[in-house]
């Protein structure tokens, strides 16, 4: 993405030796050019990493690997992973230009949208509330409205949790365990990645290529107490089946009827026809 420069004097060299771990995100309360010019005036001792105005233009500050000033006091905070120390260290800062209570524009949001994609990728920074955050999680006090009640966080984290693959299909988020999965839905039901979802909660994939068929092994424990009974896979029927000694015997008419065949039950005669 365009990234233009724009170096603000004010921010500290360095992170004294800190990992970036998250994102804060902040409305400027004023708009353009002034804001900018104010982010990079000393009298105003604040700054950020960057600065999306409501066009779609991104600005850089400060560089990633200095602290920038944009969230150092801390007043009745309610970020769990905040430690005592100065945020700034272990954060970095978008502005969005907008006035209190405005949402952000559309082209606006596709630029912060790939900017967020970036630095996620970048620093390793995991997509959830925890890491991806407000101004307000770290002053409840003075900064409660920053930034506001018309920012798009359930879409900004559904958007960052799947892949950029252009697809209009209406996006959801699965939580698998502690894990965030992408997903989408189509015809009221929704879709998401077998091999992700199943190697998530602990089975093994094994793909068949010309069957064209997934096949789902449960986990050590589970297929140990599951020791007598295995699946069996036709065309697209999975029929579980029960092992005997050395041998495997499945329900006939599933069976049949997923070869293609039809049944019949003689009850008399305790007779099964298949034809």
């Amino acid at each position: 993405m365009q990234i233009h420069w724009a170096p603000s004097p004010n921010y500290t060299g360095g992170r004294r030796g800190r990992k970036i771990i998250a994102i804060v995100n902040h409305i400027t309360a004023g708009l353009m050019p002034g804001t900018l010019s104010w982010l990079r005036n000393p009298v105003a001792k604040a700054s950020a990493h960057y600065l999306v105005t409501k066009t779609g233009v991104v600005y850089q500050l400060v560089k990633d690997e200095d602290t920038a000033w944009h969230a150092g006091i801390v007043n009745k905070p309610g970020w769990t992973l905040y430690d005592g120390s100065n945020p700034n260290y272990y954060s970095l800062g978008i502005e969005h230009e907008a006035l209190a209570g405005e949402s952000l524009t559309e082209t606006q949001y596709q630029a912060t949208l790939e900017l967020h994609r970036m630095l996620v990728e970048k620093h390793k920074i995991p997509v959830d509330r925890n890491h991806i955050i407000g101004h307000y999680y770290l002053d409840s006090v003075n900064r409660k409205n920053d930034p506001g009640p018309g920012f798009p966080w359930n879409r900004l984290l559904n958007d960052l949790v799947r892949p950029n693959t252009g697809d209009s299909s209406p996006k959801i988020v699965i939580e698998a365990g502690n894990n965030i999965i992408n997903g989408f839905l189509h015809e009221d039901r929704a879709y998401g990645p077998v091999r992700e979802i199943a190697t998530t909660l602990g089975w093994q994939v094994e793909w068949l290529n010309e069957a064209r068929t997934a096949v789902l092994l449960p986990p050590a424990d589970e297929a140990e107490n599951k020791s007598n009974t295995a699946r069996v896979v036709i065309a697209s029927h999975s029929i579980t089946i029960t092992i005997l000694g050395d041998m495997a015997f499945a329900p006939v008419r599933q069976m049949a009827e997923a070869m293609g065949y039809k049944v019949d039950w003689d009850g008399e005669n305790k007779t099964v026809k298949i034809r």
